[in-house]
């Protein structure tokens, strides 16, 4: 009880912290997503104040640095999520763009998803891309036309492509003309599971409190029936 009651407290505790936190994220989040959209010139944010806001980003992409993000669905389908670098307009600076979703028989046009290199001007969301909870090593390239991969991380691309990206990516909107699918999640910020999660540690403590005073009277009372 000395041991087990504390710590089920302490988790508890811990859990509500978390929830107060993501409580924050939330409102921060939301605020940021009502500001104007930010363009990327000069000197950029830092990737923790631009996640989730709408940016707009000027310049060429570098068609041939693109790669694709495999095993993405769309309405049932399996495709691709398509990744290119946009270095920006008079600048050396370069991010990140995911253009959307394309189906495999897309995929095999190689030519039919490569943007022109003109200048383009791109609207998106910030967003920081994250490898899976049990993210494997990334398979060796083969020969096809544009490497394909099971998810994407920016040191991975960078160290791939030799190009130097900003520590974020866009979300290309759907508003900008192209053949890609464009339908992203909105981002969920789970509160109600860190609360349930402090219940279950409180309820825990009171349990091990309680069965440490059963036993305490049952201990009690047979000394003093002897």
């Amino acid at each position: 009880m000395v041991l087990l009651t504390p710590l089920f407290i302490v988790l508890g505790l811990w859990q509500l912290d978390r929830a107060d936190q993501k409580r924050s994220l939330a409102h921060n989040l939301e605020q940021r997503r009502k500001l104007p959209a930010l363009v990327l010139s000069g000197t950029i944010p830092a990737a923790a104040q631009l996640e989730y806001r709408s940016v707009i980003a000027e310049g060429r992409l570098l068609a041939d640095k693109t790669v694709l993000i495999e095993n993405r669905k769309y309405q049932g389908k399996i495709g691709f999520h398509v990744i290119t670098p946009l270095q920006l307009k008079d600048s050396k600076q370069i991010v990140l763009v995911n253009q959307g979703w394309i189906s495999r028989e897309q995929a095999a046009d190689v030519a039919g998803i490569r943007e022109p290199e003109a200048e383009l001007r791109i609207h998106g969301q910030a967003t920081i891309p994250q490898p899976p909870a049990l993210a494997l090593s990334l398979p060796p390239e083969s020969a096809q036309a544009l490497p394909h991969w099971p998810f994407l991380t920016l040191e991975h691309f960078s160290a791939w492509s030799g190009l130097q990206v900003l520590p974020f990516m866009i979300l290309q909107a759907p508003e900008d003309a192209s053949g890609f699918v464009r339908q992203w999640p909105e981002p969920q910020v789970n509160v109600g599971m860190h609360i349930g999660y402090a219940v279950q540690w409180f309820a825990f403590a009171l349990i091990a409190l309680l069965i440490w005073l059963r036993l305490s009277f049952h201990k009690t009372t047979e000394q003093s029936v002897c």
